[in-house]
This record gives C-alpha cells, structure tokens and sequence, in this order.
C-alpha cells in the first residue's frame, strides 16, 4: 500500500473502523454469481474515463487530495463553525468513496481506459455501498459514501455533516482536476494537432503554468519535456 495512503488511514483513531478500511484496501474485490471481480491495483487505477484523474495513479491522487480537503473543511466546522465532526468517519468515508473505480474501469491498448465488462453493468457507488453492507460497516459511514455524489447525481442527498463535508471536498477535488486537464488538453491540440495520451495531473498543471509564463511557446517545450520524458531512450519521440 502506498506511504500516502497509509499515512490517511493511520489517522482513523478507532482501531476496529481502521481495520476494516485498511482490510477492504488491501482486498478491493466484490463477489457477484460466483465470480470475483478484483480489478486493476488501487495505486494504478484512475479515478475517471475522462473528465478528471482519468491516468495512471489518478484514484490514488484524488483519494490523497480529497482527504486532505476533507480535513480542512472538518477543521473550520469545528473551529470557526464551534460543530462537531466525527473524523474517523470523515476520513474513512474518503478513502473508501472511490475504491471499486478499480473494477468498473480497465485499459485499453495502453493509451485510454474504458467500462470493464462489470462497469457496463454496475457503477462504482452501488458496488461499495453493497459491500459496505456486506462487511457491516457502519450505517453513517455507508450513507457518507452512498451520498457523496450529492442528490442530484447520486441517490440521495447528504444528510450527515460528516457527508457533506466528504461530498464538498469530492466535487471540489475533481472539478479542480478535471478542469485542469480540460485546459491542458486544449491548450495541446492548439498548438500540438493532437492530444497527449493519458495526461496526468502533474503534466497538466506544467502545461498549464508555463502557458501562463510563456505563451504557446511554454505549451510547446511543456509537450516536448512530456515526451521525451515518456520516451524509453529519453529522446523526444
């Protein structure tokens, strides 16, 4: 498991809950008919097809900021608001919210990701809340993920503080993300023709920040730093 996540789940103070999340990471697999479905590997998984954290490490990257956010906002509840927040609930409703992205999506040729056969079928929301009943896992903590997609795109609205605060820091998370690689994306076909497969965050914001300092001049060596660093031999491709 990846030093980053770890360090989120070591702040679960109670030790059973912490148990159950880190036990569910470490096996990110539902039973259906019979068969199991495991998927890819949290740490290499995406969070999205397309719209926000839709490369390699992309789950791992918005499950990282989401908590952090997620904090944050608990912090100002309690100490400007003077409300209460239970933040093991918070925390691990973050760290389980997106888990089962790992079996809906899979790679295709190296270069995009698409629906696996049980994405077609399943969304990643109804696979964790089934599994979050399965594994008895408290009822607060099964609503916080059930409703953090908000009522209007999700099956009901959050009606815990802990909840909304995990479904802010969720939306927040992926708009900055996904607007981002819109933008860098954009930014590419305008000078470049073409897009850069599996655009990371990280690359992204690089394209992004020295389209600012430099122009379209700054977007062009941003592609070829890009590139060359994806190319085996270290040479531009």
């Amino acid at each position: 498991m990846h030093p980053r996540l770890i360090r989120i789940i070591d702040q679960i103070e109670d030790s059973d809950l912490r148990k159950k999340v880190r036990k569910l990471l470490l096996e990110p697999q539902i039973i259906v008919e019979g068969s199991v479905y495991s998927g890819m590997g949290f740490e290499i998984s995406p969070a999205g097809l397309y719209k926000h954290h839709s490369y390699p490490g992309g789950l791992l990257d918005h499950t990282i900021a989401t908590a952090e956010l997620a904090l944050s906002l608990a912090k100002i509840v309690k100490e400007i608001y003077h409300g209460s927040v239970d933040r093991d609930l918070v925390l691990s409703g973050i760290i389980l919210h997106d888990v089962f992205k790992t079996l809906i999506y899979q790679s295709e040729k190296g270069y995009r990701y698409v629906n696996s056969d049980l994405g077609e079928r399943l969304d990643h929301l109804s696979l964790i809340t089934a599994e979050l009943i399965r594994r008895n896992f408290p009822i607060d903590l099964v609503h916080i993920v059930c409703a953090h997609h908000g009522g209007q795109a999700g099956p009901t609205w959050p009606r815990t503080v802990e909840a909304l605060i995990c479904h802010l820091a969720d939306q927040t998370d992926s708009q900055l993300n996904g607007e981002v690689l819109r933008a860098a994306r954009q930014l590419v076909r305008r000078v470049i023709g073409e897009e850069i497969p599996l655009l990371s965050s990280e690359e992204a914001f690089n394209i992004v920040n020295e389209k600012t300092l430099h122009g379209l001049e700054g977007v062009q060596k941003a592609f070829s730093r890009i590139m060359k660093s994806r190319s085996p031999s270290g040479k531009t491709a």
